[in-house]
């Protein structure tokens, strides 16, 4: 059986899965160099060039469907004309598609999935009082996952699509509604906030996109006290308040209905040479409270259900700062989080729902890398220096910034060796010389890459972490480049199966007796991920990088 699946709204992709795993996966942004790209045609045809044979089902996987409108945003007959007649959505159970991608990367067989997003499905219906259908978006759902394709719901929080009706009354025909589809469910409803979108009133406050929240994660370390004398969150109940903020829509791309603190929007800004102390106290005071409401909804439901394997998914599980708090307070839980969390990962998640539930195949499939996204380009004419690892390794020595070009690029957010630009972490100037070459926000920090054999030399309580879904702390002065104003670091950790950067930090730690490089996405602020060599040239002739290496074909521009 062959699947194609489709994420068609913000951060569009398409993968198809198979009898053989992941086929192909496409991001639309890598290919139009839109970032954060939807309508995944581009994407639909490159999918179809890469399979492996007939399409046997498409399925869809967007939030926004509503009853009362033909708004699906790839067409069913352009599927059904172009790809095979047989189409099915998912638009209904966007945390599904989500807890789906989590639970089968995993490798558990059976997991608490835990997913945290900003806009899930749109549950309607029709208001007879108003005329119009109404109704809430899931913001977060836990579900018991199991094999072949169990998923079981036990917790849902909404928070209410419309203003200015009885959002009392409206919440509560939703949670009848919804404890009728999902009896053994706790229904909860947060009236216009949830954990994301209070995350989010502090990325609206400084100006950014509500999807930019890893830029307030970054801000949030420089803050030291919460900028509000309140809390975000009524702890009785675990549901956020609402009457402290307003809800307003700010023309980012096309309009966006975004939370922001009504006590602080005389602070708003787009300018971040304007942040001041209240706006990384605010960035602050989100990350420490709703970090602190994630763990007591796991304390919750593990108490609950006595499993102690649990995937964090959904746009917040990308919250590396969290992941690693969670880690921290929950050491006796064994955590796995989903590297392509948010939207991007759904083409794949769908796909995998849906044969999962037809085949009813119990394989497990633990997710061993990212580097699946696109295709693989023809180095052979590349013009360039003739290089080996140790002329690369001297490069970075010599305080070189250097870009690698390697294969199949990474699938999910995560530079993770394929399309990374690498520096020495040693350098105490490190984060502002990367961010003038990515022209970067001066706040944000650095990853590093470590050998997995070192990471306790450098990191406190850190543990194996190749897909650079956590922070730890740095308890080492060697590496200032990568150590965050708190003393944090986000880290990837590399064992010989990722041949080519366990290479470079094995012989640049024989070199220098460091084994800790800093890592960063291969892309210009803006921009997405490198995909092709025109795209690295780009960059390359667009920026300060002095390097790019190509190691399939031992070749290097470098800059004189």
């Amino acid at each position: 059986m062959r699947v194609m699946g489709i994420n068609p709204y913000h951060d569009s992709s398409v993968a198809i899965y198979s009898d053989n795993g992941l086929e192909c996966f496409f991001k639309e942004e890598r290919l139009t160099g839109e970032k954060r790209a939807s309508h995944p045609y581009k994407s639909i045809n490159a999918c179809l060039e890469h399979a492996h044979g007939p399409i046997d089902v498409v399925v869809t996987a967007s939030p926004h469907h509503r009853p009362d409108l033909d708004d699906h945003e790839i067409r069913d007959f352009y599927l059904k004309n172009n790809v095979c007649d047989n189409v099915t959505h998912l638009h209904d159970q966007h945390h599904l598609t989500h807890a789906s991608l989590a639970f089968y990367d995993s490798g558990f067989e059976e997991a608490l999935v835990v997913v945290i997003d900003r806009n899930g499905s749109n549950i309607y219906y029709e208001d007879l009082q108003l005329n119009e259908f109404v109704g809430m978006k899931e913001a977060e759902s836990v579900f018991i996952a199991s094999y072949p394709c169990n998923f079981k719901p036990i917790y849902k929080n909404y928070w209410c699509l419309n203003q200015g009706v009885d959002i009392s009354r409206v919440n509560f025909e939703i949670a009848e509604r919804e404890k009728l589809k999902y009896p053994d469910c706790e229904i909860n409803h947060s009236n216009v906030m949830s954990i994301t979108r209070v995350y989010e009133s502090a990325t609206t406050l400084i100006g950014q996109h509500p999807l930019e929240n890893g830029k307030t994660m970054g801000l949030a370390s420089y803050g030291k006290k919460p900028a509000l004398d309140y809390s975000l969150f009524n702890l009785q109940d675990n549901l956020p308040l609402d009457n402290k903020f307003k809800h307003c829509v700010y023309d980012f791309s096309g309009g966006h209905a975004v939370a922001a603190p009504i006590h602080l929007s005389q602070y708003m800004t787009s300018c971040c040479d304007q942040l001041t102390d209240v706006h990384a106290n605010y960035a602050y005071q989100v990350q420490q409270e709703t970090q602190a409401s994630v763990l007591r909804l796991i304390k919750k439901m593990v108490w609950k259900t006595g499993i102690k394997k649990v995937c964090i998914t959904g746009g917040y599980g990308l919250n590396v700062v969290c992941n690693g708090y969670l880690s921290r307070e929950l050491p006796d839980i064994e955590f796995f989080f989903e590297p392509l969390a948010d939207d991007t990962g759904n083409s794949i998640g769908s796909a995998m729902y849906v044969y999962r539930d037809s085949t009813k195949d119990t394989t497990v499939k633990k997710l061993e890398h990212t580097f699946f996204h696109g295709t693989k380009y023809d180095l052979s004419e590349i013009q360039g220096e003739r290089v080996d690892e140790n002329k690369i390794v001297d490069l970075l020595i010599n305080q070189k910034s250097v870009g690698v070009y390697n294969g199949l690029a990474e699938g999910g957010p995560r530079a993770l060796g394929n399309r990374s630009i690498l520096f020495d972490a040693r350098n105490p100037n490190a984060k502002d010389l990367i961010n003038a070459v990515k022209n970067r926000e001066w706040y944000r920090p650095f990853a590093a890459i470590v050998l997995e054999e070192d990471i306790n030399d450098y990191f406190l309580q850190a543990e194996k972490n190749p897909f650079m879904t956590q922070s730890f702390y740095v308890h080492s002065k060697k590496i200032p480049g990568v150590t965050h104003v708190d003393g944090s670091c986000r880290i990837q950790t590399v064992d010989k199966t990722n041949e080519i950067l366990y290479s470079i930090l094995t012989k640049f730690k024989k070199l220098t007796g460091c084994s800790v490089l800093l890592n960063t996405s291969f892309n210009l602020a803006g921009k997405p991920l490198v995909e092709t060599p025109e795209d690295a040239k780009f960059t390359f002739e667009n920026s300060p990088l002095n390097c790019v290496w190509f190691p399939e074909v031992s070749k290097a521009w470098i800059k004189k």
